[in-house]
């Protein structure tokens, strides 16, 4: 017999009957569009195209399904006439401001997710959990430089969230 069923055995004959872990409710999760910094020696010359846009948003992707996936979060989505829909200026600059803006969309955390560009095959990725409470990080992936222009974004994302924000 083997012993996690011996054991359940003896808590039943002795009248312990083990308790079902009750699953909790799905945590409320905003994922606000990841952004881009561009601090490679182009930025000035050459702006953010449709491929970084498409990139960014499919990272963003990547990191809204992987934490649907879970089960353990509901997303939440911001309304479209919401008055405290994101500003123009890149939350990434307003310290933190992205908790109280999911808080007031019903969430209970905040993702937001920054690539920087260092040239345009080499990046960096940083996601950010915060807790629209306390406006305090409960999970922070960063990466070091990775090979990969902005093709490999989503790939970043994914690695982060698998290795560092749902570890």
């Amino acid at each position: 017999m083997p012993r996690h069923s011996f054991v359940a055995a003896l808590l039943f004959c002795c009248g312990i009957a083990p308790v079902q872990a009750q699953q909790a409710e799905p945590v409320p999760v905003e994922v606000f569009p990841f952004e881009l910094e561009d601090k490679s020696a182009g930025a000035g010359i050459v702006p953010p195209d449709d491929y970084d846009r498409r990139y960014l948003a499919e990272a963003a992707k990547v990191a809204r399904d992987m934490f649907a996936e879970t089960g353990r979060y509901t997303l939440v989505t911001n309304p479209a006439d919401s008055a405290t829909a994101p500003a123009t200026e890149p939350l990434r600059h307003c310290g933190g401001c992205e908790a109280g803006i999911a808080r007031s969309h019903g969430a209970s955390l905040a993702v937001l997710g920054v690539v920087t560009r260092v040239n345009r095959t080499e990046h960096t990725m940083f996601i950010r959990v915060l807790d629209v409470h306390t406006g305090k990080p409960v999970a922070v992936g960063f990466t070091d430089l990775r090979m990969g222009a902005n093709h490999a974004w989503p790939r970043t994302a994914k690695w982060l969230m698998k290795n560092r924000i749902l570890k």
